[in-house]
């Protein structure tokens, strides 16, 4: 059994930043690559970043530059350092493994002003 439990988001202003979190527990291998996914109200899903336990990182054109995301391996966890937040990017933030099709209960970000 897969569980992936995030924390973090908020309410930002425009060029503020916020810090997510997400844990991972269960199937070591399913586990090793996890990214966010955001949705955008009335929008589908997204991938945003994705790191693996290796040290490969993924990010979307259109939050490169602004969020970083890490992975603490002993921890089982991935972060997503958001910055220089824009209004676009509220919506909610979906953690999910990446090869298995587990995801996290999401977590809303609101950036306005």
């Amino acid at each position: 059994q897969v569980q992936l439990v995030e924390s973090g988001g908020g309410l930002a202003q425009p060029g503020g930043s916020l810090s997510l979190s997400c844990v991972g527990s269960g199937d070591t291998l399913c586990i090793s690559q996890m990214g966010w996914y955001h949705q955008a109200p009335g929008k589908e899903r997204d991938m945003v970043a994705v790191a693996s336990r290796r040290g490969s990182r993924w990010y979307a054109d259109s939050v490169q530059g602004r969020f970083n995301i890490s992975r603490d391996n002993a921890k089982n966890t991935i972060y997503l350092q958001m910055n220089n937040l824009k209004p676009e990017d509220t919506g909610v933030y979906w953690c999910k493994t990446i090869g298995c099709d587990f995801w996290g209960q999401g977590t809303q970000v609101t950036v306005s002003l």
